[in-house]
């Protein structure tokens, strides 16, 4: 199938913006290849140091340097559901490569944060700053450069595009990402969201909303509704940084394990030991991060990735803009229903055709580059095809041709969607992103008086006061990247659901984010630039009329011109949320961070900046 003509024009359209500072990252990159693994040239002391844990044939084989020895960066904690079944991985890992003569050692491990368990809480505040502290933790275990390849372990929200962060500095590596898939399914979403919007209402009390939220979130694994984590699985396979149809089994099952085993085995293949050498710098260009943002669309995936890919993209020398995404939402239709965007979880998706079919049919219409290179040692087109056991062999079949549920993934021919489920927003109040998958269209379009707030949880004594029982845009500003770390306002979407559901007219608009399971109201976030930095947001006053069209992609405050020239900006004493529960020691990140459209980064020293400062 040819290219969509979209796709392709964008795709040139990033490279030739990116012209210079890619060629400044693959300079850097390859002066890093030529440098080598520093592990052949170390002094003996060093050396020692190096291997002095390791049992004797991985030491022996470390000495002779005639082997791969392979990095591990795992995002392991026993408190996170999707990252729990990691605690395995190193000794499956250690024991595949020693099968292909090559050795694996734990170079490091990375913080790993859960938001579900932190939304509304102050260490939501450090949430995004996770992303680039966990990029820095994989640069640390890695600056030993005793490797010669790293696989990365991680799933969830900030952790994944942390983790391809720290991937793309040390890019004269060649990089596996290895899941750990999905819990298995619990109650349907559905239930769980009627909970909560009860709970929110007083129908029910704090007992029956633990036991319906346990009963969700029962067991090991990534969580099943399709939020950022799994937006994460879905683009990083797409990327061909994962093994086909690796990214929704289930972990502590048989055919995870050897998946986990042949992705140890295909890092080894990729070293220049194995022969078959494919550093990270030269598998992701252009194409793969165009790959990414179609997947994102094709999936209504999560509206974090606005900023994550952006910032991941960077990494590796490559500028996208939210343009990019808006122009090529109107070429990628909508191909999945999965909650927020309908009633099936991940499992369904992987059991009606998964990632198979749905690159199949990505590839059918002509949407995503197949000539990548990719882990598996081909392009995309195998990546139509799933694996299974057969005895104890791994094996990959053909997937299938048509969808086993149609209600859940769709055909290229009959989409859910013509266009992609995310669209930026522009106005007079700045620009912004909103997740449209899941929101119906008679919910698009709001026009209301806003009700400001500056803190998330005064709307909660508004909403129960009965003073938002109405036509209302609630405005929650001061949530910004420089504010307080730009938290997840998700604990909001019970009482703006039952608002919605009361009849009302309503939607959020912020500056700061909403969580990958962006759900039925319309929320309008990363507003940019952010109230703190006076951006327009800071201006508005309640009453005003503001005028939400998702549909043509609009935000606007409906006043006369030369009365908001007039407006002066609201400031804010936002010292309560820098002290306490750590926030206190991420006040350079508060001062260094970028605004949400660039990417959100507490980065310096990347070609981008070197080129500004030239």
């Amino acid at each position: 199938m040819a290219m969509n003509e979209t796709v392709t024009r964008v795709t040139q359209r990033i490279k030739e913006r990116s012209a210079e500072r890619r060629a400044l990252y693959l300079k850097h990159m390859q002066e890093q290849e030529a440098r080598g693994v520093h592990r052949g040239q170390l002094d003996c002391g060093n050396l020692a140091h190096g291997v002095a844990a390791c049992c004797g044939d991985d030491k022996q084989s470390l000495k002779l340097m005639n082997s791969a020895n392979l990095g591990i960066i795992s995002a392991y904690n026993d408190m996170l559901s999707a990252h729990q079944p990691f605690e395995v991985f190193p000794d499956l890992i250690r024991k595949a490569a020693r099968e292909v003569g090559s050795t694996a050692q734990f170079a490091g491990g990375v913080p790993a944060m859960c938001d579900g368990v932190t939304q509304g809480q102050p260490g939501m505040e450090l949430s995004l700053f996770s992303r680039d502290t966990i990029a820095m933790a994989a640069a640390i275990g890695l600056s030993h450069n005793m490797f010669d390849a790293a696989l990365y372990l991680g799933v969830c929200d900030k952790i994944v595009p942390g983790l391809f962060i720290g991937a793309a500095r040390f890019g004269h590596l060649p990089t596996v990402f290895v899941p750990a898939g999905p819990m298995t399914t619990g109650i349907s979403n559905k239930q769980k969201a009627e909970v909560r919007q009860k709970f929110a209402e007083g129908k029910v009390g704090r007992k029956e909303l633990l036991d319906s939220e346990c009963a969700s979130y029962h067991a090991p694994g990534t969580c099943t509704f399709y939020g950022t984590a799994n937006s994460n699985q879905l683009m990083v396979e797409l990327m061909g940084l994962h093994l086909p149809g690796s990214s929704f089994v289930n972990p502590n099952t048989p055919l995870r394990d050897a998946l986990t085993k042949y992705a140890t085995q295909r890092a080894v293949k990729m070293t220049k030991q194995g022969g078959e050498f494919t550093p990270f710098y030269k598998q992701v260009d252009e194409r793969t991060i165009v790959n990414a943002i179609v997947g994102l669309l094709a999936s209504g995936g999560s509206t974090n990735h606005t900023m994550h890919l952006v910032a991941m993209a960077g990494a590796a020398g490559i500028t996208i803009t939210w343009d990019d995404f808006t122009e090529l939402s109107t070429v990628v239709p909508g191909l999945m229903k999965v909650y927020p965007n309908g009633q099936a979880d991940v499992n369904h998706f992987h059991a009606a055709g998964g990632m198979s079919f749905l690159t199949r049919q990505l590839i059918k219409g002509g949407l995503i580059h197949t000539d990548i290179p990719t882990v598996f040692g081909t392009g995309m087109e195998a990546y139509t095809k799933e694996p299974f056991l057969d005895g104890d062999k791994l094996v990959w079949r053909e997937g299938p041709e048509q969808s086993l549920d149609e209600n859940v993934i769709a055909t290229i021919e009959k989409p859910f969607a013509k266009t992609g489920g995310l669209a930026v927003l522009d106005g007079n109040l700045g620009r912004g992103v909103i997740k449209t998958s899941a929101v119906q269209p008679e919910h698009r379009k709001v026009e209301a008086p806003a009700r400001i707030f500056s803190d998330q949880h005064q709307l909660k004594a508004a909403f129960e006061s009965g003073e938002l029982d109405r036509d209302v845009v609630v405005v929650v500003r001061f949530q910004g990247p420089k504010s307080n770390g730009m938290p997840e306002l998700h604990k909001l979407t019970p009482f703006l659901g039952v608002l919605q559901d009361r009849g009302f007219k309503v939607a959020l608009v912020t500056d700061g984010r909403m969580s990958g399971a962006s759900g039925k109201v319309p929320a309008a976030i990363h507003f940019t630039p952010e109230a703190l930095e006076g951006g327009p947001l800071a201006k508005l006053r309640d009453g005003d009329i503001i005028s939400l069209d998702a549909d043509k992609g609009e935000l606007n405050v409906i006043i006369d011109d030369a009365e908001w020239a007039k407006r002066e900006v609201v400031k804010e004493d936002l010292s309560a949320y820098h002290m306490g529960m750590g926030r206190e020691m991420f006040g350079g990140m508060r001062q260094l961070v970028g605004p949400s459209e660039e990417g959100a980064c507490t980065f310096g020293g990347f070609e981008q900046s070197m080129l500004k400062n030239k």
